[in-house]
Formats: C-alpha cells, structure tokens, sequence
C-alpha cells in the first residue's frame, strides 16, 4: 500500500463470506487482508471509471453518432446487415415518417 497512513477497519463478514475469502486468499498467496484491500481498490476503480464513462457520455463526447461517422459511407460487413424489418423502420425513422 502507498498511503503512509492506514486506517483500522473492523469488518464483519458473514462466515460463508469470510470462508470463500479466506480459500481465495489463500490461492493467491496473500493475507485475507491483502485480498480484502486489493478486491475494494478493485471496486473502487470500477465504480470511478464508470462515473468518469457516464460523465462523459452525458457531455455527449465519444457519442456513438460520432463513432459511427468513422465509418463514412461503406456499408456494413457481411453479417452486420440490419434485417428488413428493422432496417425498413429505422429509415422511416430516419426519414422522419414515425
């Protein structure tokens, strides 16, 4: 760990709970501890990237609009084709019929 400070927690684990992290633990070759810190930084960075994703999807950067001008007029990749039905209503749409 990096912090030079470290704060004591007391952690209640419901015994399955605390058997299933002790046998993982334990396969990785660290302390219950060690796995405990590591599996919330883990969390901790999930959570943080998917704030920063939904934030910045919400400013609109990296729309999927703007992935998808990348791609100019080609059309699509053999097995990428849009089926009738939905490729008939998505030009509607387009089109501004529905």
């Amino acid at each position: 760990m990096s912090d030079s400070v470290v704060y004591k927690y007391p952690l209640k684990l419901p015994h399955s709970l605390k058997d299933i992290v002790r046998d993982l633990a334990k396969a990785d070759g660290v302390s219950v501890n060690q796995w405990i810190v590591t599996a919330v930084a883990q969390k901790v960075g999930a959570v943080q990237t998917a704030e920063q994703f939904f934030a910045e999807r919400a400013a609109g950067e990296g729309s999927m609009s703007d992935i998808l001008k990348l791609s100019g007029d080609r059309p699509p990749m053999p097995g990428d084709e849009l089926p009738d039905e939905l490729r008939e209503k998505w030009e509607k749409r387009l089109s501004g019929g529905e």
